[in-house]
């Protein structure tokens, strides 16, 4: 799923968890993390691009197209290859159960706006076809993906970005009527 999207699904999901706790999570830091795994991963490829665009390296009609980027073969460029190996990383369940762990384990309690995290990956599996970025959720333990629906699918953009804003609005109207009706 896109990275903008991922941040939204993020808030809403602590949102309405908001609505139901007394001691509310910060939802900022959900979002933060709820996009982290695809700034990890694609950031060092973006900063590449622009910096080879402004050095005038490389024109932005040589960068090629996402359907020639993956799947990752060995010709490849060595951006993609650590963007491949970055992506991995942020984008296991494995990793994100050992990282969480040791937060819970120095900070002394559990940081539930890490969860932001795993719905990112949670989110990704079955959004992400074979040809572009299938999430590697079991890496590093297997190489094993799930062959989903590609989230670039118009289609699929605006079911998702619509249901984005039905839970938004449902969001909207909740607080409101819970402000109204403070008892």
């Amino acid at each position: 799923m896109d990275i903008f999207a991922h941040g939204l699904w993020a808030g809403a999901a602590y949102k309405v968890v908001n609505l139901t706790k007394m001691k509310p999570l910060k939802v900022w830091q959900a979002v933060g993390w709820g996009v982290a795994p695809d700034i990890f991963a694609f950031s060092p490829a973006f900063i590449w691009l622009v910096w080879s665009l402004a050095a005038g390296n490389l024109l932005l009609a040589d960068w090629p197209q996402p359907e020639k980027i993956e799947p990752l073969g060995h010709e490849s460029w060595p951006i993609f290859q650590l963007a491949s190996a970055l992506y991995n990383i942020s984008h296991s369940l494995v990793i994100f159960l050992l990282v969480a762990g040791l937060a819970s384990f120095f900070v002394k309690k559990i940081p539930w706006e890490m969860g932001g995290w795993l719905l990112h990956i949670l989110i990704d599996i079955p959004t992400h076809s074979y040809k572009f970025y299938p999430t590697p959720f079991l890496w590093p333990f297997s190489e094993w993906k799930f062959d989903g629906w590609s989230w670039g699918n118009f289609a699929f953009m605006i079911v998702n970005y619509s249901l984005l804003a039905i839970i938004y609005l449902w969001i909207w109207i909740k607080k409101r009527k819970k402000s109204a009706n403070p008892c």
